[in-house]
């Protein structure tokens, strides 16, 4: 057999060695570069450390964000509104950071070597964290009755240095982790392709399963037993991801960095602009392609033309100068039609990305305004009192009960009806999430003018004093919220992983992580206007911090009306959306 056929037939996944197993078809290779046998990595065998690196970095990370509102008020003395929007702004940091570790893992370093060296970087920054909330000179002294000192600008300083190295390192290992953990599944094995959709699931679970003991057993930990052990449990369990990471290696499968996207999508635009005057043919297979198998982007399967944003084919067009001179090596003159469609799938699914804005908006109230909302109520439970940060455990009891129902039971009802192997497709997933979120906030709404009711029949509305409405009403806006999720957010996992061109996944991802960024800005946003527009004339507002004051149930009216706008504009945009298609 000579070494073209061995080329082709080991891209199909079909090249057998010495007549024992079958490599992969997706081009992945071992740790040294070496095409990779299907029987000794990857799959189920691979994923077991990749689920537990997420399950103990989520743990970490949910150790830190869930309470921590609760620590800006109480430890670092700020208002209400003051701390939610620290908390909401870097909260979206930790998802605009993925933009960088997504970059360097698709053109440069691979996904492999991101996640370990921002996991690195992360480890250091909840060092730095616990060190500020264990030794007293690095925090403000405690309240005396009403007067609450600031903390100092060096106090500030190094709580915020390491907050934001976590956000950094949050940063490299998000857009990473879930699409490594799909690499393990080869795309032209149709038995791994439908493994891959339930472990996006099952990564989904992990992620869930850190976030139940952050906000249960660390929130108490953290409230009774004190910060410095609070925040010391969770990076014991960073060092764990690092640990549990590299343990998998000799049974992971890599792919190739395929070079900078940005530099790729440059060239398009380029190409394009400079051939603006060319017409394109109607027959597609005259624009320029590379005849081999392999496509000319290295970890990428070459990527069929669309008849959609036809001005971008201009950059795939071979001008009369370059048939003369047999020159098509420029790639700011001349691009593949793969290269072509790469920007072309970008640009088609930046619709559907940008409706999840909103609904990142919706869940970040879950880490704000909801924590706030429960610290008015009534928190015994008997003897027992109920951090109101704890609540968000319903939301992720309500994933984790919501994962295996949906893998085991409504994914192959669904596949009855809808004939896909998936049972709903991506874009169907992520619609039902968004039409949930709109019953979340009208619940959170509902519990709150029942609230304020409370407060006027007791003549509490001038007293900053929890209102007698047991925390426990809260519960069905947290299990809204969770339901939302495992529709919405695994949606867009899979939707941004099985959509993106395959060298460019980890840029994808963190475009899907970075709805969740710009979502908390937008609410950050929304909360700065509202306080803005609500205060005018001496009045306390919508959201003063005597909750018992303001009118928290209008603002949780006006993001229901948001999303429900929102929900209008995805399903337009869902219905023109077109699929791509890899040779």
């Amino acid at each position: 057999m000579d070494s073209q056929e061995e080329v082709r037939l080991l891209l199909e996944g079909r090249f057998v060695e010495n007549g024992i197993t079958e490599y992969t078809g997706d081009g992945s290779v071992d740790i040294n570069g070496k095409p990779v046998l299907k029987n000794n990595t990857g799959n189920w065998k691979a994923c077991p450390f990749i689920l537990g690196t997420e399950c103990c970095e989520r743990l970490a990370y949910y150790g830190i964000s869930t309470n921590l509102v609760t620590y800006l008020t109480n430890k670092l003395h700020e208002g209400n509104a003051n701390a939610a929007r620290n908390v909401t702004t870097w909260q979206g940091t930790c998802y605009l950071t993925p933009l960088i570790g997504a970059f360097l893992a698709d053109a440069y370093w691979g996904r492999y070597w991101t996640i370990a060296v921002f996991s690195t970087i992360y480890f250091i920054g909840m060092g730095t964290l616990t060190l500020s909330a264990t030794v007293p000179s690095l925090r403000p002294p405690p309240c005396v009755d009403s007067i609450c000192p600031s903390a100092s600008f060096s106090q500030y300083a190094i709580f915020i240095v390491g907050l934001y190295m976590i956000a950094l390192g949050t940063g490299g290992i998000k857009p990473c982790v879930s699409s490594f953990g799909a690499d393990q599944f080869d795309d032209t094995d149709s038995k791994e392709r439908v493994r891959k959709g339930s472990f996006f699931n099952w990564f989904y679970f992990s992620i869930n399963i850190g976030a139940l003991i952050s906000s249960s057993f660390l929130v108490w930990v953290q409230d009774n037993l004190g910060w410095g052990l609070g925040f010391g449990i969770p990076t014991v369990f960073m060092a764990l991801a690092i640990g549990s990471f590299l343990s998998g290696t000799p049974l992971y499968r890599f792919q190739k960095p395929g070079g900078s996207p940005l530099t790729r999508m440059c060239q398009v635009l380029s190409a394009s602009f400079s051939k603006w005057n060319v017409e394109v043919p109607h027959d597609s297979s005259l624009l320029y392609e590379v005849p081999d198998g392999v496509s000319a982007i290295a970890g990428s399967r070459k990527l069929e033309h669309s008849d959609e944003l036809k001005c971008l084919d201009k950059a795939a067009v071979i001008s009369d100068n370059e048939v003369k001179t047999g020159d098509f090596s420029n790639p700011w003159r001349l691009c593949t039609v793969t290269q072509v469609e790469e920007l072309k799938i970008l640009i088609r699914m930046f619709p559907i990305w940008a409706t999840g804005i909103v609904f990142s908006a919706v869940y970040a109230q879950i880490s704000t305004m909801f924590v706030e909302q429960g610290m008015t109520m009534d928190t015994k439970i008997g003897s027992f009192t109920i951090p109101p940060a704890s609540l968000s455990t319903f939301d992720v009891v309500s994933v984790i009960v919501w994962v295996p129902l949906y893998d085991s039971i409504l994914v192959p009802i669904a596949r009855k009806f809808t004939g896909k192997e998936r049972g709903f497709s991506a874009l169907q997933r992520m619609g039902i999430g968004l039409f949930i979120s709109i019953f979340a906030m009208a619940t959170a709404a509902i519990v709150e003018i029942r609230r304020l009711q409370i407060a006027r029949d007791l003549d509490l509305v001038h007293q900053d004093v929890s209102v007698p409405m047991t925390i426990l009403w809260q519960i069905p806006q947290y299990f809204l919220v969770g339901a939302a999720e495992i529709f919405t957010f695994i949606g867009q996992l899979e939707f941004f992983y099985d959509q993106s061109p395959d060298a460019m996944r980890s840029l994808c991802s963190a475009l899907s992580l970075l709805t969740t960024a710009l979502g908390n800005y937008l609410s950050s946003l929304i909360l700065t206007i509202v306080t803005i527009l609500t205060t005018k004339g001496g009045k306390p507002g919508w959201i003063p911090d005597n909750l018992n004051e303001g009118r928290l149930d209008n603002y949780f009216w006006l993001l229901a009306g948001l999303s429900f706008l929102n929900m209008l504009v995805y399903v337009l945009c869902a219905a023109k959306y077109k699929s791509k298609k890899a040779s």
